[in-house]
């Protein structure tokens, strides 16, 4: 069964519009979803949850309709936003006893064990966390009711490295029955590179490329050449920069010619990203 299945979603706004919106996640991964922004992360989140309302296309969540069952899979659907900033003046404790009547699954004893990993103290008010407290604590609540799909919209901002690097590990501990998927919107695209198991790349409200991981990245190949090699690639080229020794640019792997002297590398996710972006900048 598919924990996500979203069909040919659009949404549009007097200056932005999501453009035919197609992803699936399978039950028991991590999609990591990129772009930078601006480029439609949260309104598609957002449509996922029904917060706002969508012009066409079908999103299915654990095989529902994810409109009309809206309140019954709610119960199913953990999310963040990347902090709490609501209830300011409340402590935890109060903040905490308020949501988890909305839930039928709510379970104290996981609660009080994310508290507890998480270093939070439930007699602390809001206002008094940091930034990184605060996305602990909405996590915690997210992940205290039992949920199947985690919605988490960049879970990891304002974490130091020590932090990030637990949470990708919560995060993997999770998914690994195979009963639990995870959905994680982010600009640190280096967690990703840590934990996720699809990439959905999204750009000016498209869908770039939304496949496994290793698919997506070996699509792609970094190279560097000579000033005088540019023009045998720059044809082909998404984007390219040049420097002092020649070019850098990003190719698509189908369309670079391995018998060139050019050298190539496979790029992170964070320079597929960067030249995608770069190429509008290049050609307008």
């Amino acid at each position: 069964m598919l924990a996500l299945d979203i069909k040919h979603l659009n949404k549009k706004y007097d200056n932005f519009q999501l453009k035919d919106i197609s992803l699936q996640l399978e039950m028991g991964y991590i999609m990591g979803f990129i772009g930078a922004n601006g480029a439609g992360k949260t309104t598609t989140i957002k449509s996922i949850l029904n917060i706002i309302q969508i012009d066409s296309g079908e999103i299915s969540i654990l095989g529902k309709d994810a409109i009309k069952h809206e309140i019954e899979l709610k119960q199913e659907i953990g999310f963040s936003f990347g902090g709490i900033d609501f209830y300011t003046r409340s402590k935890i404790k109060t903040l905490t006893n308020v949501i988890k009547r909305f839930y039928e699954n709510w379970d104290d004893e996981t609660y009080y064990s994310y508290l507890k990993r998480f270093h939070l103290d439930e007699n602390k008010k809001i206002v008094q966390l940091s930034t990184g407290m605060k996305v602990k604590y909405s996590l915690a609540l997210a992940l205290s009711h039992g949920a199947k799909i985690l919605i988490l919209d960049e879970p990891t901002s304002g974490l130091d490295p020590v932090a990030r690097g637990e949470l990708l590990t919560i995060f993997q501990e999770l998914v690994e029955p195979g009963e639990i998927s995870i959905l994680f919107s982010t600009h640190i695209t280096s967690d990703l590179e840590k934990c996720a198991d699809y990439i959905t790349f999204i750009h000016k409200g498209q869908i770039i490329n939304s496949c496994e991981k290793e698919d997506f990245i070996n699509s792609y190949r970094l190279i560097n050449g000579k000033e005088s090699q540019l023009s045998e690639v720059k044809d082909q080229l998404i984007s390219y920069k040049t420097n002092s020794f020649g070019f850098t640019g990003l190719i698509h792997t189908k369309d670079f010619d391995t018998s060139s002297d050019i050298k190539s590398t496979l790029p992170n996710l964070e320079d597929i990203m960067i030249y995608v972006s770069k190429k509008e900048d290049m050609y307008v």
